[in-house]
C-alpha cells in the first residue's frame, strides 16, 4: 500500500513540474516571425505532399528549376521592375516551391508565391510584424539560381551517404539575413554523430565539420 500512494505522490510531483515547465516556456518563449512561421507551415505539409507525389524528385530536375525561375521572373506585374526575394525560398522534392517577394508596387508590402503542378500561383498577402525589418532581409531575383538549390541537395545527399543512420533531404531553402543568402539545412543527424554543413550562396560546400 505504501508502494502505491508513494507512486502516486511521485506522479504528481512529475506532473506539476511538467506543467511548471511549460508555463515557464511558454511566458519566455520569443514571438514567431513572419520567416520562422513560414518555415513551420511549409514543413508542415511537406510529408503530406510527398505521400501523395513520391514520383516527383524536384531537387535533381533542373528542367524544371529553370522554368520555374524562368516564369517566375517573367510575371506580368513585375515587367521592366526589379525582383527582390523577402526572407526566404523554399524547395520541395514533391515539386513544390515558395517564395516570398517584395510588392511590385508598395515596397512594404510582401506576397507569398507558390509553384504547383508546374505553374506560380496567384500573389497572396503576407501579414508582416512590426519586428520584421523588410530592408535587411531582401535579396535581388538577380543574384539567385535556382540550380543552386538542386547543388545544395546533391552535395547534402552526398555527405549523408557517409554517414551511418543520416537520411537524404527532402527539402531545401534559403533564408536572408543582411541582405545575404544563406542555405538549409546546415545540419546532418546520423544514428551515432552529428555534423554541420555551410555553403556558399552560390550552393557549394563552404564547410563539413563533425560536432
Amino acid at each position: 500500500m505504501r508502494k502505491v500512494i508513494l507512486s502516486i505522490l511521485i506522479s504528481s510531483l512529475f506532473l506539476s513540474c511538467e506543467e511548471i515547465k511549460k508555463s515557464i516556456d511558454e511566458t519566455f518563449k520569443p514571438n514567431e516571425g513572419v520567416v520562422e512561421k513560414e518555415i513551420q507551415k511549409n514543413a508542415s505539409t511537406t510529408n503530406q505532399n510527398q505521400e501523395i507525389k513520391k514520383e516527383i524528385d524536384l531537387l535533381t530536375d533542373t528542367a524544371t528549376l529553370k522554368k520555374a525561375e524562368a516564369e517566375l521572373r517573367q510575371l506580368p506585374q513585375y515587367k521592366g521592375k526589379e525582383m527582390f526575394v523577402f526572407s526566404m525560398l523554399y524547395f520541395y522534392n514533391d515539386g513544390r516551391i515558395n517564395v516570398m517577394l517584395q510588392h511590385p508596387e508598395n515596397p512594404k508590402y510582401v506576397d507569398t508565391y507558390e509553384f504547383r503542378e508546374g505553374k506560380w500561383s496567384a500573389p497572396l498577402p503576407v501579414q508582416l510584424s512590426v519586428r520584421d525589418d523588410i530592408k535587411s532581409r531582401l535579396v535581388p531575383l538577380n543574384k539567385i539560381s535556382f540550380l543552386n538549390a538542386a547543388k545544395v541537395a546533391q552535395i547534402y545527399n552526398e555527405k549523408t551517404q557517409q554517414i551511418e543512420g543520416a537520411k537524404p533531404t527532402t527539402s531545401v531553402y534559403a533564408i536572408v539575413f543582411n541582405n545575404q543568402l544563406r542555405w538549409y539545412p546546415t545540419s546532418i543527424q546520423g544514428s551515432r554523430e552529428r555534423y554541420s554543413i555551410q555553403f556558399n550562396e552560390d550552393g557549394s560546400l563552404n564547410s563539413f565539420q563533425q560536432d
